[in-house]
C-alpha cells in the first residue's frame, strides 16, 4: 500500500554537486520556502538511495495526480 505522505529526499545543487539536507515527507518539502532552491527525490522512488531528483513544482503535480 502506497503512504498517503511519502518521503523524499531533499537536496541543493551546488558548483560541487548535489549536497543533502535531509528526508522528510513530501509535505514538508514543498512547505519548503520558495527561495530555497532545492530539488528533492522522486516520490516513486526510495529516498536517500536514487539519483531521481526533480524540482517541487512537478512533486506538486505528482501528488496532485495521486
Amino acid at each position: 500500500m502506497k503512504s498517503k505522505k511519502p518521503l523524499v529526499e531533499v537536496a541543493v545543487a551546488t558548483e560541487e554537486g548535489r549536497v543533502p539536507l535531509g528526508i522528510m515527507n513530501a509535505k514538508q518539502a514543498l512547505a519548503l520556502p520558495d527561495d530555497l532552491d532545492v530539488e528533492v527525490s522522486h516520490p516513486d522512488h526510495e529516498p536517500g538511495n536514487t539519483d531521481h531528483f526533480i524540482q517541487k513544482d512537478e512533486l506538486r503535480r505528482h501528488l496532485d495526480k495521486s
